[in-house]
């Protein structure tokens, strides 16, 4: 079994108390330079785009009663340089980089590419850069960068249009990554049809509206490349890609499938995913991982575990459980009030069972039940946690009394 650490930089109310920006910044690298030292694999980082307290104040608030922002880290890219600056072997990665903002799939490959030059000409250029890339967690994100619904076609079937915009933006990432030349005509048609859509009647919505539009109604409707493009290359053209991992953050098969046609890349998964997803993602994967990657292995899909650990010493093994599990009570506690600003015990309890908490011996037993020997754990110590002894805490507990009774 492997073990990373997830970061979230998170800059939220707990207990009353938010950190500044700087303040979150110093615990973050705090953190990410004692991971190092205790030997986690990856330093994954949050990423966020745009302000959430800012969207609030707009009539579609996402998350209207949050305070704080979701996440502080923007742009993971120079945040790898100083890490691996301030570190000795710790990978970093990216859960998730947004490839839809900023620019758009061609300006997140030709960063990525400029990183991976720049940081080769480094004494920590063996390290990896694990780049984990998805569509972003809130259409706010987005919608600057052009990503909205303009026709009538899109609009009657948004949902799943942006669906396939992001199929789209992957390819055009991956190929540009990887190093090839060519323009927007030369990217797979993505099509909508019946089967896209869950109810008859929104399917023949899109009907109509393509209907009136191309005067005739058609069982696929093609969909054009969201980005025009004539024939381009992405610079720097030699770049080096053996120190890239790439992690998809999709659970749709198609997406799944195409991007390991282009390059090899893994898939994130939650620790709230179905077992029966995650037995299903690698069976598909065994099959369709790129042969460049060599066989598909287990740790090539992290698994996000939100971890709650007390060996708070003069306490007995049960009180120390007690702790662990009443403090991942709170964080979910806080967590929905700020999300929803109602407190429903089914999800509390629903989350919270989906946590590994409680004292050392607990919390080795928890992963040894839930998780397969060879997989990789994305370690969440800072959720809903402000305390930076604290969390540090927690992350040498790890290493030094449950990491030894895994075996």
């Amino acid at each position: 079994m492997k073990f990373d650490v997830f970061l979230s930089i998170c800059q939220t109310e707990v207990d009353g108390f938010t950190p500044n920006e700087r303040q979150m910044f110093q615990n973050f690298f705090d953190q990410a330079r004692l991971a190092d030292e205790l030997g986690y694999g990856t330093a994954w980082v949050a990423e966020t785009h745009l302000s959430c307290q800012v969207q609030k104040e707009n009539a579609d608030a996402v998350i209207p009663h949050f305070k704080g922002e979701i996440g502080l880290n923007t742009d993971l890219l120079q945040v790898a340089h100083l890490i691996f600056a301030q570190t000795k072997r710790i990978n970093v990665g990216s859960a998730i980089r947004n490839i839809i903002c900023n620019g758009g799939p061609i300006a997140h490959a030709e960063a990525v590419r400029t990183f991976l030059t720049l940081n080769s000409l480094q004494p920590s250029s063996g390290r990896k850069l694990e780049l984990g890339f998805a569509a972003g967690r809130f259409p706010f994100s987005n919608t600057p960068y052009g990503m909205l619904a303009r026709t009538p076609i899109e609009k009657a079937a948004w949902d799943v249009v942006k669906n396939k915009y992001f199929a789209q933006a992957a390819e055009i990432f991956l190929r540009f990554v990887k190093g090839e030349k060519f323009a927007s005509k030369d990217v797979s048609v993505q099509t909508l049809k019946a089967s896209d859509f869950r109810e008859p009647a929104q399917w023949a919505k899109v009907q109509e509206a393509d209907k009136r539009e191309s005067g005739r109604v058609r069982d696929e409707i093609p969909l054009a490349c969201h980005w025009t493009f004539d024939k381009v290359g992405v610079i720097p053209f030699e770049a080096p890609l053996e120190n890239l991992r790439l992690t998809l953050g999709s659970h749709d098969p198609a997406v799944q499938i195409a991007a390991n046609k282009i390059l090899p890349v893994g898939v994130f998964n939650l620790s709230i995913t179905p077992e029966k997803v995650i037995d299903e993602t690698h069976a598909r994967m065994r099959e369709h991982f790129h042969k460049d990657g060599g066989p598909w292995r287990r740790d090539l899909m992290p698994r996000t575990v939100l971890l709650f650990l007390d060996e708070t010493p003069g306490l007995s093994p049960e009180e120390r459980s007690q702790r662990a599990k009443a403090q991942a009570k709170r964080a979910w506690e806080n967590y929905w009030k700020a999300m929803e600003k109602t407190l429903d015990p089914a999800k509390v309890e629903s989350a919270v069972s989906n946590t590994i908490a409680g004292n050392a011996n607990e919390v080795a037993a928890q992963i040894k039940a839930k998780y397969h020997p060879d997989d990789r754990l994305m370690l969440w110590f800072d959720f809903n946690n402000h305390d930076n002894e604290a969390v540090k805490a927690s992350m040498r507990v790890f290493t030094e009394q449950v990491i030894p009774k895994l075996g």
